[in-house]
């Protein structure tokens, strides 16, 4: 055993380096701190420069208010900052930076110039300069306009082992310009330039229009995501959500098009992360990440950014107020955006090339083994082998449970129907059965009251039916060109919306356990449990305390009563606790309800009349998220005219 070492004040170089670990790990984490400090003084124009991704220099220009010669001996020391003077000023501090380490650390590992000048006149500038060693800082006179230049070379070129991890000279500038776009994006009335190896890569206006605001998305994130976003400005509560989120269709297989902020900052976020993943739970194909960039704006007090060094987290006061507000915010959103309307985007049109795409018999052929569930098996989420099968049995009797609890509900929703229909002698394709469906939905149709956005002197969103190709796809003429619809997913999503609507439209119908289920629970766990005792209620859920720690679930949901129940309430009381609402159990209703709506709707092959055809697309522009099947899948998809004549090389 060694001997004990006395207690001595670190070396400031040694104190440096080891704030350096936090807040510098990459070029880019160098190019972060230095725009936000460019922001922070005010400036309208911040120019980014590099060499060698940003490992042999960085320099961030900027024509903000500068810093005068009197405080550059403190620029580069540690724990310095003209941002805050005492704690009120930290409890709601509305600055990007606040810490007073980030110079210190840079200078620390690399070899750094700052030349800046607070004046007017541009020969009265300054320089200080810093090498990576504790040395008193050198204050020069140096020329500069009215703001301020930070170069930095060599990083870590003291530190060798840091520099070993930095990688090729591409992977290091991906990281930087990611870091730059984020930064553009949090501010639309400053003006931005990037250059590498004297190439300029992005030159943005400034402007905070509307439209200047679209063009600057379009030039860093891809025409394709203003194509298929849903722009959105909501406010309640003292709080303001605004920006654009991705239609479920136009999705990708990397979370590398997400973009949030909080009063101007850059975050990620927990809690965030789960109400968007909660609001696109039920559109989203499996896998797939959704594309947003999102604004929230609050009251600087109630949120706490002095989480992290980096500030990339934050803390809010009320998180389950926050949550709630950004959840029902985008589901009303994703839920308004139905097929066809203004705003609701063309799905495929623009979609970026990684997109899962099927083929007319890969659709056909997934269809037909839907059609034969009888004998395939399906696993609950969140099950095990053993216990989380959904048997043929069982579906069928949740689907008899349903009709006896909802006998209003349209019987053609529930009713399978015949995979190959044998025709009859007026050349409608359809048994004698099918042929009175046909008339019934027909009625029902006719009767249903007119879309609020229908116009007698023009076509319909979705258009008219024309055709139906092989027994699986609707063609349909519209104003604009031709409308695509798979018949079988399109019906999948408005049964299994109507369906949601009366289970979930009061309390679940829920029955008692013969014989009530005991679960072994920590403190936290029994006292979530007891505050959150009406959170579980409102989904047909009764839960005791029986003792310390010890739950006991007296009553489940009637869809749910062969349902794993103890994972399901531990998920529920961690989701609970952590973000302050959980849709667990919803989430697994609903994986019931999309089987049976599933199960419900038009299958392949089936030969529909022209009245059959138009009475689907009239109900896809009622119903919410009608884009998309419940698995994700796109519904629907339009040629423009413009498009088809590029096919067959029209006009040109």
């Amino acid at each position: 055993m060694s001997e004990p070492r006395p207690i001595r004040v670190l070396d400031p170089r040694l104190a440096n380096q080891i704030a350096a670990g936090e807040v510098v790990e990459r070029p880019s984490s160098v190019v972060k701190e230095l725009v936000e400090n460019a922001i922070d003084a005010g400036s309208r124009r911040i120019e980014v420069e590099l060499e060698a991704g940003g490992t042999r220099l960085i320099r961030v220009r900027d024509d903000g208010s500068g810093i005068g010669e009197e405080d550059l001996p403190l620029a580069l020391s540690r724990h310095a900052t003209s941002k805050i003077v005492s704690l009120e000023e930290l409890e709601g501090v509305a600055s990007l930076g606040f810490r007073g380490e980030a110079l210190a650390s840079i200078s620390s590992v690399s070899r750094l110039e700052l030349v800046s000048n607070a004046a007017e006149d541009p020969t009265a500038g300054w320089r200080v300069v810093a090498e990576g060693r504790n040395m008193e800082p050198r204050v020069s006179p140096a020329p500069h306009s009215r703001g301020t230049s930070v170069t930095v070379r060599d990083l870590f070129f003291n530190t060798p082992a840091r520099r070993k991890f930095l990688r090729m000279e591409k992977t290091e500038f991906g990281h930087v310009e990611e870091a730059f776009r984020r930064q553009a994006l949090s501010r639309y009335d400053i003006g931005w330039t990037l250059r590498h190896n004297q190439k300029t890569l992005h030159q943005l206006r400034p402007g905070d229009d509307q439209g200047s605001r679209e063009r600057r998305i379009a030039a860093l994130l891809g025409k394709a995501f203003l194509e298929n976003a849903l722009h959105l400005d909501l406010e309640a509560s003292g709080l303001r959500l605004w920006g654009w989120v991705g239609l479920p269709t136009h999705s990708r297989a990397q979370a590398d098009q997400q973009y949030f902020f909080v009063n101007g900052r850059v975050v990620r976020d927990r809690l965030v992360a789960h109400a968007v993943r909660q609001a696109y739970r039920d559109v989203l194909f499996s896998g797939r990440h959704p594309v947003f960039v999102l604004y929230l704006e609050v009251d600087p007090a109630v949120v706490d950014v002095n989480v992290h060094p980096t500030k990339h987290e934050v803390r809010f006061r009320d998180g389950r107020l926050v949550h709630d507000f950004l959840f029902s915010s985008l589901h009303r959103a994703l839920g308004e955006a139905r097929a066809g309307h203004p705003g609701a985007g063309h799905p495929g049109a623009g979609a970026e090339e990684e997109a899962p795409q099927a083929s007319p018999a890969e659709l056909q052929r997934v269809a037909e083994s839907a059609g034969r569930w009888q004998q395939q098996p399906m696993a609950l989420p969140g099950r095990d082998d053993e216990g989380g099968k959904v048997t043929p049995d069982r579906v069928r009797a949740f689907m008899e449970g349903y009709r006896a609890l909802h006998p209003s509900h349209e019987e053609s929703l529930l009713t399978p129907q015949p995979a190959a229909p044998v025709a009859d002698g007026s050349g409608v394709g359809g048994t004698a059965a099918g042929v009175a469906l046909a008339e019934r939905q027909a009625g029902q149709a006719a009767r249903r009251t007119p879309l609020p956005e229908q116009d007698d002197t023009r076509a319909p969103p979705l258009g008219y039916a024309i055709a139906q190709l092989h027994g699986v796809y609707i063609l349909a003429q519209s104003e604009r060109g031709l409308i695509l619809v798979d018949m079988h997913a399109a019906h999948e999503r408005i049964v299994y919306e109507r369906m949601k609507t009366q289970v979930h439209g009061g309390r679940l119908d829920a029955q008692p356990l013969l014989v009530p289920v005991s679960l072994a629970a920590s403190p936290a766990e029994v006292a979530t449990a007891e505050a959150e005792r009406e959170a579980f209620a409102r989904f047909g859920v009764e839960l005791d305390v029986a003792g310390p720690e010890t739950l006991l679930v007296r009553q489940l949901p009637v869809l749910l009563a062969d349902a794993d129940v103890e994972p399901l309430i531990r998920d529920m009381l961690g989701d609970l606790e952590r973000y302050g609402r959980s849709d667990r159990l919803e989430a697994h209703v609903n994986e019931l309800l999309s089987t049976m709506a599933c199960h419900g709707s038009v299958r392949a092959n089936r030969q529909l009349t022209q009245a059959e055809m138009n009475a689907l697309l009239r109900d896809m522009e009622r119903t919410e998220r009608s884009g998309q099947c419940n698995h994700g899948r796109p519904t629907w998809t339009e040629m423009s005219m413009k498009e088809l004549d590029r096919l067959f090389m029209r006009g040109q």
